[in-house]
């Protein structure tokens, strides 16, 4: 089982609203670890959307991105999120990784560049409807 933090999805979820959303949203970017992963992102609320901001990703590889993913699809869900903005700009790095490209590629993400965040893979979900990455 791939652990957030030291906890599993189910224990984060099952937190008490304002507390889970004391860390999900503090305003600024945050390294969470996932797994064997460091991951720097923030997570916004914009109105009916959650915009996910995955800035940073070091080590992994043994399914925590999909992990966090799905914590982030149950979590989008629960909140009644009904689209969730993915950016990934952690291809943009000292030392891209390549696999994590062609894997955004094949989930329909494309390149865009955002005024807010500069050139990123974005993709928009429909909160239910599958994980993104």
């Amino acid at each position: 089982m791939i652990r957030i933090e030291g906890y599993t999805p189910e224990q984060l979820l099952d937190l008490p609203v304002n507390e889970l959303d004391e860390l999900v949203f503090i305003g600024r970017p945050l390294v969470v670890r996932v797994g064997s992963a460091d991951v720097l992102a923030e997570c916004q609320r914009r109105g009916n959307r959650l915009v996910v901001d995955l800035a940073h990703i070091d080590g992994g590889g043994e399914g925590a991105l999909p992990t966090l993913t799905r914590f982030i699809e149950r979590f989008a869900a629960r909140r009644r999120f009904e689209h969730i903005d993915w950016l990934v700009r952690a291809t943009n790095c000292a030392r891209p990784n390549e696999k994590l490209r062609r894997v955004l590629i094949r989930k329909g993400f494309e390149v865009r560049n955002l005024p807010e965040f500069g050139e990123c893979y974005f993709k928009s979900s429909i909160v239910g409807t599958s994980y993104a990455v």
